[in-house]
């Protein structure tokens, strides 16, 4: 299958390339579709889910519209559609690496019908919160509990 960008793509400022790579490649499952290592730069994805990953350097041009403190990202999940969360999970949980939510099947109203995900919350190591997200189809509102 050839490699189509997205329409929308994030590009999130961060403070190791090293470390962010680990994370959203090894224990996410991205890939890092191109780099430019020398610029701290990755363009990774995910099924069609795309992320750009910049390093922050202050002498670079970089559109900052105000201070970056942690965590970063404020106000801001980023949705990840997948097809199972469960070998995402058994990732992050052999790394160590913590929840912000844990696992849930969630169902939300979209017109007439209610669409059901399993889904959790799991934050980058620049404080970016994800939230990967396995379809669990649909309902009618009525089914609802």
């Amino acid at each position: 299958m050839a490699f189509t960008f997205a329409r929308l793509t994030p590009e999130l400022l961060i403070a190791d390339l090293t470390r962010s790579l680990h994370f959203w490649v090894d224990l996410i499952g991205f890939r890092i579709a191109y780099d430019r290592p020398e610029d701290g730069f990755a363009y990774l994805d995910l099924d069609g889910a795309q992320v750009m990953l910049e390093t922050r350097h202050p002498s670079s041009r970089q559109w900052l519209t105000g201070p970056l403190e942690a965590p970063l990202g404020r106000g801001i999940n980023f949705e990840i559609g997948v097809p199972a969360v469960e070998p995402i999970l058994a990732r992050l949980e052999a790394a160590g690496w913590p929840l912000f939510m844990a696992v849930e099947d969630k169902w939300y109203r979209a017109g007439e019908v209610e669409v059901g995900q399993r889904q959790f919350l799991v934050q980058d190591p620049d404080g970016y919160l994800l939230r990967p997200a396995a379809s669990l189809g649909s309902r009618p509102l009525s089914a609802r509990g």
